[in-house]
């Protein structure tokens, strides 16, 4: 039974991980801006084009369906990696995986940074990221997929986040933004924290109050979270790479006119 549920797994998958036709909402990074911009321990959020896809930008009214970590070139060269392999991400068919640059090139991307980390915080992000390598989906869990079938789940609006958390919650089983969220959270780096105010109780101040945030479950996070975290600061290469408006090459509307 369990080789049948795991072949129908991966056949269901592989069909959930086909692209599709779409338009992306805005024109995508070329590779070579992309890691001219990039610092390890930046999180690549991408609007992918997948079914699969399709129901996590439903599920989460967002653009974006996928995440993955920078981790650099040299946190890979002890690994079975290809020498151009920069990040690290999870996909549902081949499990945590490294990939290029070159992977993202066709779509629309938004580079997350995050603030404050110091170089060995960083490098722990990157270590925890890079020992995941080859940690797989348990495609045996058809029931799991299965709900991905249909582009807009018909599920209510509260449960929808909950409906990304995939599998039995085993750690070697991870998804993108799980994997994502599960380094951050090692070195204690906040994303979305739930955040309650509690009295001080302090006879100097009676009426101060203290936030106490309180770590979301790994398994509930989403590509968006880094996108609107406000620990995150969004970083735009075209921005960062010199940006001049004055060497713009608009179009005139007489050309406009007698091109129609």
């Amino acid at each position: 039974m369990g080789t049948v549920t795991g072949w129908l797994g991966s056949r269901l998958a592989s069909y959930l991980s086909t692209e599709v036709h779409q338009c992306g909402s805005a024109p995508p990074t070329r590779a070579a801006q992309l890691l001219f911009t990039l610092q390890p321990g930046d999180v690549l959020l991408v609007e992918g084009h997948s079914r699969f896809s399709t129901a996590i930008k439903y599920l989460t009214q967002s653009t974006w369906s996928h995440a993955a970590l920078y981790v650099g070139k040299e946190a890979l060269a002890t690994t079975r990696a290809a020498p151009e392999h920069c990040f690290v991400e999870a996909d549902v068919s081949d499990g945590v995986r490294s990939v290029s640059a070159e992977m993202f090139e066709s779509y629309h991307t938004r580079i997350c940074r995050p603030v404050g980390l110091s170089a060995e915080e960083i490098g722990q992000v990157v270590t925890y990221a890079v020992a995941r390598i080859g940690h797989q989906y348990d495609l045996r869990n058809v029931w799991d997929l299965a709900r991905y079938l249909f582009p807009t789940p018909p599920v209510p609006s509260r449960f929808r986040r909950r409906m990304l958390s995939l599998g039995s919650g085993d750690p070697t089983r991870a998804i993108c933004s799980t994997l994502i969220a599960q380094a951050f959270q090692s070195i204690r780096y906040p994303i979305l924290p739930m955040i309650s105010s509690i009295s001080r109780d302090s006879p100097d101040c009676p009426g101060c109050m203290e936030e106490i945030l309180r770590v979301r479950h790994h398994s509930l996070f989403a590509p968006r979270d880094f996108d609107v975290s406000p620990y995150f600061a969004v970083i735009k290469p075209t921005l960062d790479t010199g940006f001049d408006f004055h060497r713009l090459n608009w179009i005139s509307e007489q050309q406009v006119f007698e091109s129609v």
